[in-house]
């Protein structure tokens, strides 16, 4: 689960230009992160046993991620410890995550789809990869009385499609946002979370050139620009637009 800024933040780009300046927003757990949880959590009330483990790779700061999803009932934490995430491939964090978890010979590993900052959409994969098991990207349904040595899932695909699909357990799940219904931390859970056990792990990455880098953050700039079609004759303005959607635009 990763700590991102508050999707309501004013956010300033830092004189760098290569991230927001993080000193004055406020930080929140990333959406689809905590659809994740909710699945978790849901799959353990389903069987009847086992433990939910959530694992967060950032900062100091990242701890409140782990409290809030301790006190909505996952058992225990691990947290990578790392100040400066945003500098990481998907590739190094994914590696970071794998060694943290390994150990734990997990039956199921939920992860959010993307992050709500980088969005790059690949750690889940690349840590499956990793991890030498199976994952599903873009679920948005989780068939919890398949639950065996199996597990059904429902992926979202293009234009509207969906496909189900059966894997064989050890796998990997990235959720979609807004699958489920994500519960509220009882005042119960936020007094037992105090209890409950963070396994703190010291960052071990390999020194190497990362494939990807962060070259420059700005805010979007607005314009407007006003194109005029068919030279004042409307069906040859209509037959230019068509063709701009067909070949431009790519929606015919």
């Amino acid at each position: 689960m990763k700590q991102v800024a508050n999707k309501d933040a004013v956010l300033r780009i830092t004189s760098d230009e290569k991230w927001i300046n993080e000193a004055d927003v406020a930080l929140q757990t990333n959406e689809s992160d905590g659809y994740a949880l909710e699945e978790a959590l849901r799959t353990i009330e389903a069987k009847g046993e086992g433990e939910v483990v959530v694992c967060t790779l950032g900062p100091l700061s990242a701890k409140t991620v782990i409290k809030d999803a301790l006190a909505r009932g996952a058992n225990r934490a691990i947290h990578v410890i790392v100040e400066d995430s945003k500098t990481l491939s998907a590739y190094q964090i994914a590696g970071a995550i794998a060694d943290a978890v390994r150990d734990e010979n997990a039956d199921l590993i939920f992860g959010g789809l993307q992050s709500d900052d980088a969005s790059y959409g690949q750690t889940g994969v690349i840590l499956a990869e990793l991890l030498g098991i199976p994952h599903a990207t873009i679920v948005i349904e989780v068939d919890r009385a398949s639950l065996g040595n199996t597990l059904r899932v429902k992926r979202e695909l293009e234009s509207g499609w969906y496909q189900w699909f059966t894997y064989k357990l050890p796998a990997l799940m990235t959720i979609q946002s807004g699958i489920s219904q994500i519960r509220y931390a009882s005042l119960k859970g936020i007094m037992a979370a105090k209890s409950k056990e963070v396994r703190e792990v010291t960052l071990s990455i390999e020194e190497f050139a990362s494939a990807a880098k962060i070259e420059k953050v700005y805010l979007p700039l607005k314009s407007k620009q006003t194109q005029m079609l068919g030279g004042g004759d409307a069906r040859a303005g209509a037959v230019e637009l068509v063709e701009k959607l067909r070949t431009e635009v790519r929606v015919l």
